[in-house]
Parts: structure tokens; sequence; C-alpha cells
């Protein structure tokens, strides 16, 4: 026959410890035995008896029955099994770390508001200056009537008289394991504890109603494509007075015509000619301020970087930083040529002592050259 442990030994507390050190000694024995914590093989039954043990302790009438006639004052045991007694994975969560020990203490509290997200387009300019934005959306918003309460003006709300202001509903049944709990959000006040006795007839209770709302929303200079810039409390309102959720902003960066941006740095292709190339000049390149004029040395070469400092993005998180624009050079070679050009190019050519093709003389005369 198996001897069934005293609850306050499986918890290793005197029988005269406060609810705090009950409570201590279950969140450290539950981090230690939870089995999905720990390897030993035995962890399901010691979490099982850790557990039973806390729901009795925990529960000031239920120990006092405890104190005085063991086991037998519990009605045959206290809540069997993992999370017996608890309202779902979040209340075991909350007695391991300090939260509630049930799942009472979190109803009765008001919803909060959903999110919102709002797709906002701006220029490749605007992204790297930064700027600022007047956008205007429909939301669910406090009822201008109630302010968000739900009741009818001059009215109040009551305790609910079903679950008595605890927002929840708690059934218990007998199983092979022990007392089962079942916990449910109270269907009188949908979980908020309390009633309107008298509804609003703007909202018909609800403490929200669909409105149109304007804001200046500011985009940080730096912003990129699928950034997005969250404002809190400017979300959905939670019905009756709840908590309003947040905005998310969705930075969309129209592409620029010419330059090509890669997180702070900018880049851009110059188109040169030869002569260009060889002699040096000295063109305007696009910046995001506007064009700007830079030198090109003579004999520059075909790949040739060019780097303008400074004249990139800012960096987002570091003031006074900013990226680059590095210009890098293609010499373009014409596909066809005057007959001005073309001589030239001979001149410069025969100047050089290069072979080229002869384009004045027949095939004969090619021949002749060859032959010598």
């Amino acid at each position: 026959m198996v001897t069934e442990r005293d609850y306050y030994e499986v918890l290793g507390v005197a029988r005269g410890a406060s609810d705090a050190e009950i409570k201590r000694a279950f969140r450290k024995l539950a981090q230690q035995w939870h089995p999905d914590v720990s390897k030993d093989p035995a962890s399901d039954v010691r979490f099982k008896e850790i557990n039973e043990a806390y729901q009795v302790l925990s529960d000031p009438q239920r120990r006092q029955a405890y104190d005085m006639f063991g086991r037998a004052g519990v009605s045959g045991g206290a809540d069997a099994g993992f999370g017996a007694g608890f309202s779902g994975f979040s209340d075991i969560f909350d007695a391991f770390f300090g939260g509630a020990s049930t799942g009472a203490a979190r109803h009765g509290r008001p919803a909060v508001g959903s999110d919102l997200r709002y797709d906002l387009r701006i220029s490749f300019e605007e992204a790297v200056a930064g700027t600022e934005k007047e956008i205007e959306f429909p939301v669910l918003d406090r009822c201008l009537t109630c302010g968000g309460s739900g009741a009818k003006p001059g009215t109040s709300t009551s305790t609910c008289p079903q679950c008595q202001g605890r927002g929840e509903i708690r059934t218990v049944r007998q199983t092979m394991l022990g007392q089962m709990v079942n916990v449910s959000a109270c269907p009188r006040c949908r979980g908020e504890g309390r009633i309107i006795e008298s509804a609003c007839e703007t909202c018909h209770g609800e403490g929200r109603t669909e409105q149109t709302r304007k804001l200046r929303v500011t985009i940080p200079a730096g912003i990129d494509e699928g950034h997005q810039v969250r404002l809190s409390g400017e979300g959905e309102a939670g019905p009756r007075s709840g908590p309003l959720g947040s905005l998310n902003v969705a930075v969309h960066v129209t592409p620029h015509p010419r330059l090509r941006r890669e997180g702070t740095e900018l880049y851009y292709e110059l188109d040169i000619s030869i002569a260009q190339a060889a002699l040096g000049t000295r063109v305007q390149v696009p910046t995001v301020e506007g064009s700007e004029e830079i030198e090109v040395r003579p004999g520059t070469q075909p790949g040739t970087e060019l780097r303008l400092r400074g004249k990139g993005v800012p960096h987002l998180r570091r003031t006074g930083s900013r990226g680059d624009l590095h210009v890098f050079v293609r010499v373009v070679v014409p596909g066809r040529l005057s007959k001005e050009q073309r001589k030239a190019l001979e001149a410069y050519a025969d100047a050089s002592g290069e072979a080229v093709w002869d384009h004045s003389g027949g095939l004969m005369d090619r021949v002749r050259d060859a032959l010598g």
C-alpha cells in the first residue's frame, strides 16, 4: 500500500507557512519538475503531486479543511493532472513566474482593441530626408456618447450577479483522477465582471463606434521599403473602455529612376565616352538633393569608382551618420561613327601604331598591304 505524503511535506514548507511562502515553494518545484523541463522519468508523477498539493494549500478554505481532517476534508483529494484547476497553460506560466495563481485575476479586465495596419507610399527623396504625412483611416473608436463605457449617459455598470464580478464561471466534476475544474468566461458579462443595466443607444452597449481618424505621422529619415512605424494607442478601441491597440504604418518607397539603394549606400552608373575617359571631363551626376558636378580625371578606366562621401542615406539609429554615393564609370563605345569621327580615330590609331580595320581601301588594297 502506498502512503500518500503530506501536502506540506510535498512542497517542503512548514504548516504555518504564509501564502507567499507556499507560492514561492510551488514555483521553484514546478519549474524543476515540469515534464517539459525535467528529464527524470518520475517527473510526470512528481509534478502531479506538487500541483495537487498547491491547489489545496493555496485555497484558504480547502487548506483549513485539510489541516482539520486531512485529505478526507478536501473531498477525496485535490485537483489532479497537469494544470487541473488552471484555466490553461497561461495560468501555469503565471504561477511559475509571478502572475495570478488562478485564472480569476485576469478576468474582469477590459479587452484590448485590435492593432491596425496602414500602408503608406512615399517618394525616394522623402524616405531619405524624412517627412511628415497626414493619414486618414476608418477605426472602431470610443463612443462619443457614452465615452466608451457602453452604458447610457446618466447610468453606470454594476457587478455581474452570475459571476460575482470575477468574469468567469467555474464548474467542478469528479473523474477517476479526482476533481476536474473547468473555467470559462461568464456568458452574461462576457468575462468583464460587470454588466450594463441600460445600454447606450448610439453604440448599443459596445462602447465603440466606427469613426474616421486623422493623424500626422512622422517618417524618420533613412526609412526603407517594408519598414513600419508603430504608433501605440492609435489602433482600435477595446469594447467597453478597453485599452486601444496600436497602429502599424507600413512604408512603401517609390524607387528612384537612376539611383539604386542598398541600406545606407546609393549607387549610380555614369556613362562617358572614350574621349572623356581618355582626356578627362566634368559631368553632372544625380544625388538626393539634386545634381552635383564631379570630375572625371584623364585616363579613367571602365569600372572606376568615384565616391561622394555623405551623399547617401542617413542611418536610422545613428544620428548624424550617413552613407555614401558610389559612382561607377562605364565607358560607352559608339556603335556607329560619322566620317569625321572615323578619320579622327584612324589618325589616333595610326599615331599609336595600332592595327585597325581599313574602311577606305578595297579587298585588293588590303591584300597588297598584307603582302607588303
